[in-house]
């Protein structure tokens, strides 16, 4: 079983490396945005390993759904029904 990360620095070489490597990442780290940001600008996907909090922040699930649409299913309710993120699924 590989090792988890807890250091910000290796988890940010990390994901940007492999978006993946977020399941490596401690719990801490899942809910640091610029961790979380930097992994799903390139794997939105990634946003069901997102704290909740990040799952709530428009910013993030922006990115996110702009990378992958379907990821909009991971994010907070509210942010589901949000009409900017549904208009821009549009474009």
């Amino acid at each position: 079983m590989a090792k988890t990360i807890t250091d910000k620095t290796e988890a940010l070489a990390a994901v940007k490396r492999e978006g993946r490597s977020l399941e490596r990442v401690s719990d801490e780290l899942k809910a640091d945005k610029e961790v979380i940001m930097a992994t799903v600008q390139n794997l939105g996907g990634i946003l069901v390993l997102a704290s909740d909090e990040l799952k709530a922040d428009k910013e993030v699930v922006m990115v996110a759904v702009k990378d992958l649409p379907f990821t909009l299913k991971f994010a907070s309710d509210e942010l589901q029904n949000d009409p900017e993120i549904l208009d821009g699924l549009d474009n």
